[in-house]
């Protein structure tokens, strides 16, 4: 996976000329300074699938303890630099052209960490030799994107068929940790979508998630009034959470968020569209 593949090519040139400059000054800006970051998003997926994808941005994932470095580093260059949102999303701004700087998830499930670098494979883009995210965590941080706007359960199933020989399937699993379930589902919906491709995932993986949930299956729930829900979705599950009673999981252990995170995620939503953020009527 060292080299560019033509999808990841074809990607780069639909780009007009004004933004691959900027693109490529933050990267060049960022390697200079010694700031580590991975290049993710439709180029990350674009190598591993072959699937060709129109982009208005550029994701970049990098720890969040360098954010301020970045910060100054972007700002040296021209550019302006936003902490959108601090538990998990930076963006740099030149004119209507931007870069996202993501260090979390926006569920606060999957904060990047050193152990994210080592795998990362390299590939040249904008004439520089960048890191791609794994293709492991670029399927993790999908898998829990299930809003009613956007759904990336497709992005998922394209990667393991890309990817299934190659995977590391035991830091996949420890990737979801308690959150076994998701990766059992999209498991599941692969050999839905790809029938005659089933035996591609690792049969002792599958017996031993079908196994641990028909475990659970015969024991009560650890705790009745905790929805889960709001780590897939954050808006979907918000009737359960701020109406009928129920806990929301990312004020837990589950998540890295704060209750504060929270709150401007959610309003957020309601800057997005206007629409109402409570579960009422839309």
């Amino acid at each position: 996976m060292s080299d560019p593949t033509p999808a990841a090519d074809a990607v780069r040139e639909d780009i007009e000329p004004d933004r691959t400059g900027f693109y490529r000054d933050v990267l060049r800006a960022l390697q200079a300074a010694g700031v580590p970051f991975m290049v993710g998003g439709a180029f990350a997926f674009g190598h591993y699938t072959g699937i060709r994808r129109d982009t208005k941005d550029l994701d970049l994932f990098i720890l969040r303890g360098d954010w301020e470095r970045v910060e100054a580093v972007v700002r040296a260059a021209g550019y302006r630099p936003e902490l959108s949102y601090p538990h998990w999303l930076g963006k740099v701004h030149a004119g209507e052209a931007f870069i996202d700087l993501i260090f979390n998830s926006g569920n606060g499930v999957s904060p990047v960490d050193e152990s994210w670098f080592a795998p990362a494979p390299e590939i040249e883009l904008f004439g520089l030799r960048v890191r791609l995210t794994p293709p492991e965590e670029t399927l993790w941080t999908k898998a829990f994107i299930m809003e009613r706007e956007r759904y990336d359960g497709a992005d998922v199933a394209h990667l393991l068929q890309a990817c299934a020989e190659t995977l590391d399937w035991g830091r996949l699993q420890s990737r979801f940790g308690e959150h076994w379930r998701v990766l059992l589902s999209h498991l599941v919906l692969f050999g839905f979508i790809y029938p005659g491709e089933r035996d591609r995932i690792p049969p002792a993986l599958l017996e031993e998630l079908t196994e641990r949930l028909r475990r659970e299956a015969r024991r009560a729930g650890r705790d009745p009034r905790l929805c889960v829900g709001t780590l897939l979705s954050r808006e979907q599950y918000l009737p359960d959470v701020s109406a009928r009673g129920y806990r929301d999981s990312r004020t837990t252990p589950l998540s890295t968020m704060e209750p504060e995170d929270v709150a401007a995620w959610t309003e957020a939503i309601e800057a997005r569209d206007g629409k109402p953020t409570d579960g009422g009527p839309r």
